[in-house]
């Protein structure tokens, strides 16, 4: 015999009133549309605002008068994800119906409609919640409560918060909140060794709440054990998928190929694997004329085997809202969940950031504005990060903060930088009690790494996995994958084991110990004739400009290094005929940018876009050789001892597809 949940103990907040008429029903919930398409008399509906359902409970009651055996119930999800669950009436009572819940229904917001035949009516709006424990008392001022389970039982001492309050668990696995539902959401610090389910590669670790009343709402999360002391997090940086540049092909035959080959090489040594964006998964000025939003991203992606955090990023939010962040990245939260929060994973704590204030002055429905913003870290975040710290007692407790914009400058040739994010010394004070701390960033599409003197802080800037924005591999043009600083486009992978940690850029198409490429510069002659066959007179007199020191032909045998993970503790050691050359660290252009998209542009008469155009960068090194047509060995040593090196026989090629 099936449980039967009886839903006059639920909260009852149903947005149609008993007696109302279909009719009425109709004009007031359903729209033109639906009144017009369908004539299902169904009346007397009463649908709770929220179900709450005790785990374990298979069946729900729908009051209302008219249904029929054959009806079918349609829970169809409001956040655009999952899909559509049509449940089969169980069976008819004098009230209404008897449904039978799948699995397949999940916690979340659905629109509850109901099937006869060809026809399909809205019938109502509900709040699919399973509760783990009914029967936590309410306490004065606590507007949430829950438990945070695993199987029949409690987990203590979990973190949960609602964006500005925090708290633990205590030792039944319940949590209260005194929340004023200002956010809009609950979610839980997950863990170590624990996970959440996933929907489209989306970790649930949070849950919406209705503030509708003023009665404390439940919500509990379930916890799965894992053993992820050992783990790998691989750093997604400005994907911008945007539906143009040829972006989707590209994407799922490189870099979903490239992901999924490095998540198999980790599965295979028992490793768990996790995904972290930084920003930019989506490209708002595409969000309306392309239909291309955050919702079309995550079904490109839902078929990746391991959980994917987020960050949000400046081209995430809505660009029809303007002058209002919050409500701009309702978008994003919706599907995505809060824009900062916490999770550990192994020994390691993760702080995700949300570090712009979107301004977007003059957009509106309809127009998109000029989608600006600030750097910045707001302060109620910085309140909320000061008590999530607060939990974690060890100092030596690895951190990683994962934000959008960096928090240093790129460096000059001498590796200096400074703060550039608004209040970013702020940050730097709260995070300086922990011995290692570790921020990951994205936004600028090269790579850079910053290690101020005496500072316990590593910021690593990554490049992108888009590149150049999906241009140099654009059908018809360069037919590669590179960033503004000549780095390949690609994301950072880091291994931990316990509390050790190792950082490496993946390179998209190219083995792990790909980390660098040479130039032969007696080859690098960047001319209109050869890189802009196709331009007129007037955008071939731009070459030279563009091109700079190497629009000139040179023959003094120097090598050009580009070292894209490079850090102070690195080395490089270069030889010919056995003997070390020195070398010299410089900042400047990166040749193979400029002919892969600057004066691809120029070929076909276009003026390349400022925001895209070759950065120069601080981890090149120049070698002089001694012959012009020996051969250099190059090796470069990574902080960790691994050893990347390559034989460059001279003279050297310069064209699209080198190494």
């Amino acid at each position: 015999m099936m449980k039967k949940y009886n839903f006059l103990v639920l909260i009852i907040l149903g947005l149609f009133a008993t007696g109302l008429t279909n009719a009425c029903k109709s004009d007031l919930a359903v729209g033109v549309e639906d009144k017009i398409a369908t004539s299902i008399p169904i009346t007397h509906i009463n649908i709770p605002y929220v179900y709450n359902i005790k785990i374990g409970v298979t069946e729900i009651d729908i009051e209302g008068a008219g249904f029929l055996a054959d009806d079918i119930i349609s829970f169809v999800p409001r956040s655009g994800q999952g899909e559509t669950v049509d449940l089969p009436i169980g069976s008819l009572t004098d009230n209404g119906v008897i449904v039978a819940i799948s699995d397949n229904v999940k916690d979340g917001a659905y629109d509850i409609r109901v099937k006869r035949g060809e026809l399909s009516q809205l019938i109502g709006k509900t709040y699919v919640n399973f509760v783990f424990n009914t029967d936590i008392p309410d306490k004065d001022g606590m507007t949430v409560k829950g438990t945070v389970f695993v199987g029949d039982k409690g987990v203590a001492d979990v973190v949960v918060s609602d964006g500005e309050v925090v708290t633990k668990t205590d030792a039944n696995g319940v949590y209260y909140l005194p929340s004023a539902k200002k956010n809009g959401y609950v979610f839980v610090s997950v863990p170590s060794n624990y996970e959440v389910i996933t929907t489209n590669t989306v970790p649930l670790f949070f849950k919406p709440l209705t503030g509708i009343t003023s009665d404390a709402e439940i919500r509990d999360f379930e916890l799965f054990p894992v053993n992820n002391d050992n783990h790998v997090v691989a750093f997604l940086a400005d994907i911008h998928l945007a539906n143009r540049n040829d972006d989707i092909a590209q994407f799922q035959s490189n870099f979903l190929a490239d992901i999924n080959k490095t998540y198999d090489y980790y599965k295979d040594q028992n490793k768990k694997f996790y995904g972290l964006t930084l920003g930019d998964q989506s490209w708002d000025q595409y969000w309306y004329a392309n239909n291309f939003k955050l919702a079309e991203y995550l079904q490109t992606i839902k078929d990746l085997e391991f959980p994917i955090y987020n960050v949000i990023g400046n081209h995430d939010y809505d660009p029809y809202v303007a002058l209002n962040d919050w409500l701009a990245a309702s978008p994003y939260r919706n599907l995505m969940g809060p824009t900062y929060y916490s999770m550990n994973i192994g020994q390691v704590h993760y702080i995700i950031l949300d570090n712009m204030d979107y301004k977007n002055t003059g957009g509106s429905n309809g127009i998109i504005g000029d989608r600006e913003y600030t750097n910045v870290i707001a302060q109620e975040q910085l309140d909320w990060l000061q008590k999530d710290l607060s939990y974690i007692t060890d100092k030596s407790t690895p951190i990683v903060v994962a934000m959008h914009v960096p928090l240093h400058s790129n460096p000059d040739a001498n590796g200096n930088s400074n703060i550039s994010l608004q209040n970013g010394a702020t940050l730097v004070g709260m995070l300086s009690a922990f011995n290692n701390v570790k921020v990951l960033t994205g936004h600028t599409h090269i790579n850079y790494r910053v290690k101020q003197s005496g500072s316990n802080i590593t910021e690593y800037n990554i490049g992108a996995v888009s590149a150049t924005w999906w241009w140099t591999g654009r059908s018809g043009y360069a037919g590669n994958h590179i960033c503004k600083d000549g780095s390949v486009g690609g994301y950072a992978v880091q291994e931990v084991e316990g509390r050790t940690q190792k950082l490496y850029y993946k390179s998209i198409g190219y083995e792990k110990d790909y980390q660098f490429r040479s130039y032969d510069l007696n080859t690098v002659h960047i001319t209109a004739a050869a890189h802009t066959p196709n331009a007129n007179a007037t955008f071939k007199e731009k070459v030279p400009g563009i091109a700079g020191e190497y629009a000139t032909k040179r023959d003094d045998n120097q090598v050009l290094i580009n070292v894209w993970g490079y850090q102070d503790n690195w080395k490089i050691n270069v030889t010919e005929n056995g003997n070390t050359l020195p070398y010299t660290r410089v900042r400047k252009k990166d040749p193979l940018h400029l002919i892969s998209y600057d004066l691809q542009r120029i070929n076909v008469n276009a003026d390349p876009t400022s925001s895209f155009t070759t950065t120069n960068t601080a981890h090149l090194f120049l070698v002089k050789a001694a012959e012009a047509k020996t051969t250099l060995k190059i090796t470069v040593e990574d902080e960790f001892g691994n050893v990347y090196s390559e034989t460059m026989e001279r003279p050297k090629a310069f064209n699209y597809t080198m190494r």
